[in-house]
């Protein structure tokens, strides 16, 4: 089992984040020590690396909970599960695209800085 600081030190975001998270309803899995205190198990780190890794590709707080409530209700939710995926990874795509045309003007920019095109925006 793992603490609060523990699991936010390995994901590299804040306690408060995932306070945050579990107010959201997020971390409904995330049991609770005698203590009061949340506890973590590997199994609930899988969940909130997914968690972050949608959230870091944009996904909303809101889609993500809709996303956890349907993992919560079981095998049952596992076909619209997997759309909201792929659905989401056409999104990730789209972004990628859109980095990389802008990586493209960057990069002509630089190479016109190079050859001592200084005058230009």
């Amino acid at each position: 089992m793992y603490t609060i600081n523990q699991v936010a030190q390995l994901f590299d975001i804040s306690a408060h984040t995932l306070r945050f998270y579990d107010k959201e309803g997020l971390l409904p899995f995330v049991s609770r020590n005698k203590s009061g205190n949340r506890t973590f198990s590997d199994r609930d780190l899988e969940m909130i690396k997914l968690i972050c890794c949608l959230k870091n590709t944009g996904m909303p707080i809101k889609e993500i909970k809709r996303y956890v409530d349907m993992f919560m209700h079981g095998i049952e939710t596992a076909a619209s599960r997997k759309q909201m995926m792929k659905d989401h990874r056409r999104e990730v795509l789209r972004q990628i695209d859109d980095l990389k045309k802008n990586l493209n003007l960057i990069d002509l920019k630089i190479t016109y800085y190079e050859s001592d095109g200084i005058h230009s925006t």
